[in-house]
């Protein structure tokens, strides 16, 4: 699997819409990090909505994205009709073949039915188009019921790009979203993780690590889904516990970055 790197990696330095630091994290300062950890791949997410770029931007990304010899993934979040063609078409112009789409929005959760319903009018033009769509296991609903959607689209152009923690807000654990969902993973998100029982012992936090310093067993979790031969990019996500002040916080996400990808190199069967 090919090692890369995400606007998810640097959450805190890109930012939400609304909730910017200035200057942000551009997709060019995204570019840079990738150049400089030796990462051909660069996933960008919800968080950094290629869509509201301007035209020039685009262009700018692809050219420098083909220069540098770096593959652009892209996702989006809200699984509805226009956003998906919005994407699919954002692929084409950004020679992405991976479209990871997070299917609810705020105020927006689809039934199972429209989202099967909708994947299937769209599959015809994921194939000619030769993208592949991972839907992002995400908190609402269970692993068997994304196994469930992906079993009723049936092609390969549509499986799931597996995130190592968000499931654990649908009550899973990682073992069983893992055995779930790993035959259908074509996409994987390496996010580390810690869990502590808080001072007063009236429950627990969950929150991020450094890759390789948390609970996640790393070559377990590559190992058990490249057996499937589905999973072609392994993307580093971090939830990075903020400090004091945004500048803080940012220095210390880009020390979890590199301290990361320093990890990663160490795993057998990774590209960079």
């Amino acid at each position: 699997m090919q090692v890369g790197i995400s606007t998810y990696t640097y959450g805190w330095a890109v930012g939400t819409p609304g909730h910017r630091p200035a200057p942000p994290l551009d997709e060019t300062g995204l570019l840079d990090r990738a150049k400089a950890f030796g990462v051909h791949v660069v996933q960008f997410g919800d968080n950094f909505p290629l869509h509201e770029l301007p035209p020039e931007r685009i262009d700018q990304l692809r050219e420098r994205a083909q220069t540098e010899q770096i593959q652009l993934e892209i996702g989006a979040r809200g699984l509805t009709a226009d956003h998906l063609e919005r994407y699919v078409s954002l692929c084409s112009q950004l020679s992405s073949r991976l479209l990871r789409f997070v299917i609810d929005a705020p105020g927006y959760e689809p039934s199972i039915d429209t989202v099967v319903s909708l994947l299937r009018k769209a599959e015809p033009e994921l194939r000619r188009a030769g993208i592949t769509l991972g839907l992002e296991n995400h908190d609402r609903l269970k692993a068997r019921e994304f196994a469930g959607i992906i079993e009723g689209i049936g092609s390969e152009h549509v499986g799931i790009c597996l995130d190592s923690v968000n499931s654990l807000g649908a009550g899973e654990g990682l073992e069983e979203v893992v055995d779930t969902l790993a035959p259908y993973t074509v996409n994987l998100h390496l996010k580390d993780f810690g869990i502590v029982r808080l001072p007063h012992l009236m429950g627990f936090q969950v929150d991020g690590r450094p890759a390789g310093r948390g609970m996640l067993n790393i070559p377990w979790l590559l190992e058990t889904v490249r057996k499937n031969g589905r999973c072609q990019t392994a993307i580093l996500e971090q939830w990075v516990v903020p400090e004091n002040d945004l500048r803080a916080t940012i220095a210390k996400e880009t020390a979890w970055a590199a301290e990361s990808i320093q990890y990663l190199r160490t795993i057998n069967g990774l590209i960079f």
